[in-house]
């Protein structure tokens, strides 16, 4: 983790703007995650005896990239975690996709199981036993000339649900080979980047709105950034 990638930071909680590739927490890899280097990071940089505290708030996909909240102390954590699950925390996501006939802007709902063995979201377009709901919107903000840029507003947060659902709908996210893209990218990374949060601060009650600068080593996202900026 470089200091660069801290994008927030006060006592309570810290927001990274996680590169492609990297682990928000540890798993069946072995791989250092975020969560390990960033401790690191601050007993190293703040020179702190002891094990420091951080909580991991909510996660992203390794192949994707954008904003991470990570917890300094308990109490962050606990407010934190339990505002992801009143869903007060809004997440504003950007997707590259193919240049196909979509509508502008569309509300999409379906029901979605993980499948373990293979690490990936079942969908369903009904109601389905042990599926859960998942709906989003996107909007079409941008478009190059070949990719359209769409901006993502969740509703729920389901197992790869963004993926997923783009998929279905016939517009897989431009890398993501899991979802039905042709191509992957260079870095293995696919176009999906957390861009955007918005919440009340756990502690402080302030208005937080944190954007994350999108990956500077992909020429589309640095169009797509360039257009709108």
């Amino acid at each position: 983790m470089k200091e660069e990638q801290i994008v927030y930071e006060d006592n309570h909680l810290l927001v990274i703007n996680k590169k492609v590739g990297q682990l928000v927490q540890g798993d069946k890899t072995g791989d250092e995650s975020m969560l390990d280097s960033i401790k690191n990071f601050i007993k190293k940089r703040d020179d702190k005896p002891g094990n420091v505290f951080l909580g991991l708030v909510h996660r992203i996909d390794r192949p994707t990239s954008g904003l991470v909240i990570y917890a300094k102390t308990s109490k962050a954590l606990s407010r934190l975690t339990q505002m992801v699950k009143n869903r007060e925390i809004k997440k504003t996501y950007w997707a590259v996709v193919a240049k196909e006939m979509i509508p502008q802007s569309q509300r999409l709902v379906h029901y979605l199981k993980k499948n373990e063995k293979n690490n990936k979201a079942i969908i369903f377009t009904k109601v389905t036993d042990g599926a859960k709901e998942s709906i989003l919107t996107y909007q079409i903000v941008k478009t190059l000339d070949n990719y359209h840029l769409l901006e993502i507003d969740l509703e729920t947060g389901r197992h790869h649900q963004i993926r997923a659902q783009l998929s279905k709908t016939g517009v897989p996210i431009k890398g993501d080979l899991k979802y039905g893209s042709p191509r992957s990218n260079p870095d293995g990374g696919i176009n999906l980047h957390a861009r955007k949060l918005e919440f009340i601060h756990p502690v402080t009650k302030e208005n937080i709105e944190i954007i994350a600068q999108v990956p500077q080593n992909d020429a589309i996202w640095r169009a797509c950034e360039d257009i709108i900026d």
